[in-house]
């Protein structure tokens, strides 16, 4: 399957928004989700054109245990803010995506509810995975049940049970009618029953044919659930370990298999757009995985230029930084200060440069669509060809401390640069490409 040029989400680039930490109060008190709204203007000046934001619907803690399918957070306001939310970013043109949680609520969900009070007498005692009326747990339930990862707060649904199902799809209609988004993200995507996933895909295509699905996935081949007939696009978690372990080793062969592997001849993924990452809510802040800070700038320049769909973490455009701990990711999840941000960044250039390629991004179709050839590998060097029927790409990247002059092999004609605006001529089948310190070159030529 050829991809759809035409879909927003092949032209996207994200921005990605932990709303209970965004809007400042990490699980306690935040402000509403306007503050999002009022925010619009900078994700749009910063050059994004979508918003993946989650969780959003009601819980008890972090987001992930939902309680109720079908309201805001009350935390971050009422349904009316987030309708608003999304009318705003629409009319500034940014397409809204949220978080799915179907693999599993918390244990103030009301079906969940009911069975704590009626236990094998309860309607809804089917709705949860490996209930056992003969097992307890340590909330002396007098049951136990399947959930998340060992985590008893995160009850497993049964994805099976047609009523379930139900429920979740009837949500996932209600927040097209009542939100109008344009996609949801499907959290634990690789514990989901591969039917309902289908099930999913075809309700949402069926009643809103330009509603992108994707679904965070970690290991595995990703083909398994991106297709056509399941999600749109998946977390390239294979990806995000090579980006900044091959920068932190210097051993750029690490990332070059990747990419060949998954979208070279013959590549896994050479006919989808994965979803692209350097950090998320989940893990460490990309500046605190580098040993090199300068790194960040040919990382991301690497990130947006390499197949995939790019997607930038709130607060990583200024480069700061956080630790997940043993027992807390709150770290990864501050409060949205932009003059905080600005103030205390050590890399204030990162923003322009974000700023940049997500213009070139948008500006360049080869960027987004054209396939993928190595032309050039050593340890902290790689320079890659994507090409499409009207443009050539040469994206080259230098994670070193000198600058260097690389012969190429091309086709003839005025390469431009333009990442750095220079012309670079090839000729005799040859060009060469100077690649700065910490830094890389982009050419472009029409065919």
């Amino acid at each position: 399957m050829m991809i759809n040029r035409e879909k927003w989400y092949h032209n996207a680039a994200f921005y990605h928004i932990y709303a209970l930490g965004y809007c400042g109060g990490n699980f306690e008190r935040p402000d509403s989700i306007n503050k999002v709204t009022e925010n619009l203007d900078y994700i749009r000046e910063s050059g994004f054109n979508a918003i993946y934001i989650g969780p959003l619907f009601e819980s008890a803690t972090h987001g992930y245990d939902t309680t109720d399918y079908f309201k805001l957070d009350r935390r971050l306001g009422t349904n009316e803010d987030l309708k608003r939310l999304v009318t705003v970013a629409h009319e500034k043109g940014i397409r809204m995506v949220l978080d799915g949680v179907f693999n599993h609520v918390g244990r103030d969900f009301f079906a969940f509810r009911d069975v704590l009070e009626k236990k094998w007498e309860s309607r809804y005692k089917d709705w949860f995975a490996g209930i056992n009326f003969e097992g307890n747990n340590h909330h002396n339930d007098g049951f136990s049940y399947d959930t998340w990862e060992g985590h008893e707060a995160l009850v497993k649904l049964n994805l099976y049970n047609a009523d379930v199902k139900g429920h979740l799809i009837d949500a996932v209609k209600f927040w097209i009618d009542e939100f109008d988004i344009d996609g949801i993200r499907l959290d634990a995507a690789d514990c989901l029953n591969l039917d309902f996933i289908r099930e999913l895909r075809c309700f949402t295509e069926a009643y809103k044919s330009d509603f992108w699905l994707m679904g965070e996935i970690i290991h595995g081949d990703y083909r398994r659930w991106m297709n056509d007939d399941m999600l749109h696009s998946v977390t390239n978690y294979e990806a995000y370990k090579g980006l900044y372990s091959s920068f932190n080793d210097k051993n750029f062969y690490e990332i070059a298999y990747s990419l060949d592997r998954e979208f070279g001849a013959g590549g896994l993924y050479r006919e989808r757009m994965p979803y692209t990452f350097l950090d998320n809510h989940d893990v460490d802040r990309i500046e605190s995985r580098l040993i090199d800070k300068r790194d960040l700038y040919p990382l991301y320049l690497l990130m947006y230029m390499m197949p995939g769909i790019p997607s930038v973490y709130y607060g990583s455009e200024w480069g700061i930084s956080g630790k997940r701990t043993s027992t807390s990711d709150l770290m990864l999840r501050p409060v949205f200060n932009l003059e905080k941000f600005k103030t205390e960044s050590t890399c204030r250039n990162l923003y322009k440069l974000l700023q940049k390629l997500n213009y070139l991004y948008m500006a360049h179709p080869v960027l987004r669509f054209g396939n993928y050839e190595q032309v050039y590998l050593s340890h902290e060097q790689i320079i890659f060809k994507r090409e499409t029927e009207t443009q050539i790409g040469l994206i080259g990247i230098n994670a070193s401390d000198q600058t260097l002059d690389l012969s190429v092999n091309c086709q003839r004609g005025e390469y431009r640069d333009i990442l750095n605006d220079n012309v670079s001529v090839g000729s005799n089948g040859s060009l060469t490409m100077r690649l700065h310190p910490k830094w890389g070159s982009v050419l472009i030529l029409d065919k």
